[in-house]
């Protein structure tokens, strides 16, 4: 059977630190170790390990979900730093593309006689917002159909949402170390961020009280940099949407038509992909700039 085929990296896409530490080929160590958590299996050999994870799928300004083929399974691990109840929605979208280039990848023929194998689909959310949730979830699609109707649905996704903040899930944590540090190390940020406000600083502190045998210090003292920018713009990112949702919600909500083309998630990654930081911060104090900004997206995506 061939590889999935993935598809190149986009420059002007940039990991969550999530990502970064479980999504790269040379950390796969560590994705095994979190596999055989959530799954509860003990397989030891991560070079079976094959990563696909579509990174131009959306048009997205953080790269947040880490895809891969591993022992019969097709595992799509999404983290969110904010409840999202519409991960099913968004993840049977993902799923799809990932099965079109399964498809094509290995030469199948879905219009053809013979049933089709495919892996399975595992879908998983870590959550790691400041909004207090369970230790584990399920999302549902069905959820967004109406009462009177879900039960006659023919197609449901199910999304196992998992609290990965520091102290929840201590049965899981104690299954996958890295997990459990990169948890400390979170929430060590957090608490130092109270009296920093450079979070870069607030960084540095971190690693410097990180204890020496945890596995994931020498990769993330390495990553300095890297790692306090992405915080920097995940950190950013969050308080646009909540500056934006609240100038919005003064004016009242948008009107139908813009609300069903672009929603506000995109409209900020769209603006953000083009450096247009600036942007970002007016429309969240000017709701009349908002609707401008909303317009002209509309009008750049009419041309792709």
């Amino acid at each position: 059977m061939k590889e999935l085929q993935v598809i190149s990296a986009s420059r002007e896409h940039k990991d969550r630190l999530f990502n970064f530490v479980f999504g790269r080929p040379e950390n796969k160590k560590w994705t095994l170790s979190l596999y055989n958590a959530v799954n509860g299996s003990s397989y030891e050999d991560e070079t079976e390990i094959e990563f696909n994870t579509l990174e131009e799928y959306l048009y997205v300004h953080m790269k947040n979900d880490t895809s891969f083929l591993f022992a019969g399974y097709i595992s799509l691990y999404e983290h969110q730093s904010t409840y999202n109840p519409n991960m099913p929605l968004r993840m049977m979208q993902y799923i799809s593309a990932v099965y079109d280039g399964y498809i094509s990848s290995n030469d199948l023929d879905k219009y053809g006689e013979e049933l089709l194998r495919i892996p399975t689909p595992k879908l998983v959310v870590f959550y790691n917002g400041t909004k207090d949730e369970p230790d584990e979830k399920i999302l549902r699609l069905s959820d967004s159909f109406s009462k009177s109707t879900r039960k006659n649905a023919d197609i449901e996704v199910k999304v196992r949402m998992i609290n990965i903040n520091y102290g929840r899930n201590k049965e899981l944590m104690e299954a996958c170390r890295p997990l459990y540090e990169y948890s400390w190390f979170i929430q060590t940020i957090r608490e130092f961020r109270k009296e920093l406000k450079d979070i870069g600083e607030a960084v540095g502190r971190a690693l410097g009280v990180m204890p020496e045998d945890f596995i994931l210090k020498p990769f993330l003292r390495e990553h300095m940099a890297e790692v306090a920018n992405m915080l920097s713009e995940e950190l950013q990112e969050l308080n646009a949407k909540q500056l934006i949702a609240r100038a919005n919600y003064k004016k009242g909500q948008i009107n139908g038509e813009k609300k069903g083309i672009n929603s506000m998630s995109n409209l900020i990654s769209w603006l953000f992909s083009q450096n247009r930081d600036e942007d970002v911060k007016k429309a969240s104090n000017d709701p009349e700039y908002l609707e401008k900004l909303f317009a002209e997206y509309k009008e750049a995506n009419k041309k792709k």
